[in-house]
């Protein structure tokens, strides 16, 4: 499969799967039906093609195919991907006060003279 028969990104079944940790996958797709998993397994191949990832979306496929029935949400939420994009909240009113380093240098840096 190409990059152009592939799915696109914002036709995902999983909102920022590019952006899901590894480890949180399984319990992520649970919810999923075998066409999404397969969705998510051509994006893959076509994309970033990550054989961990590749073999966790092949074992769900198979389980489905097998009569596992999908359990969870179909869209669960991600906490570990903010949807705020860009901006830090660090400003000059929350930034802590100037450190100096003493004048004979950084005993844990041993660059510096002591």
């Amino acid at each position: 499969m190409t990059q152009s028969e592939s799915p696109r990104h914002e036709d995902l079944p999983l909102p920022d799967y590019d952006h899901l940790p590894l480890g949180t996958l399984p319990s992520r797709i649970n919810g999923l039906d075998e066409s999404a998993v397969n969705q998510l397994l051509d994006y893959e191949r076509a994309h970033g093609n990550r054989l961990p990832v590749v073999q966790v979306l092949e074992h769900r496929l198979e389980a489905l195919r097998n009569g596992a029935e999908p359990s969870g949400p179909a869209n669960p939420d991600t906490p570990e991907v903010t949807s705020t994009r860009g901006g830090s909240p660090v400003s000059p009113e929350t930034t802590g006060p100037p450190i100096n380093p003493p004048s004979q240098g950084v005993p844990t840096n041993p660059a510096q003279p002591r």
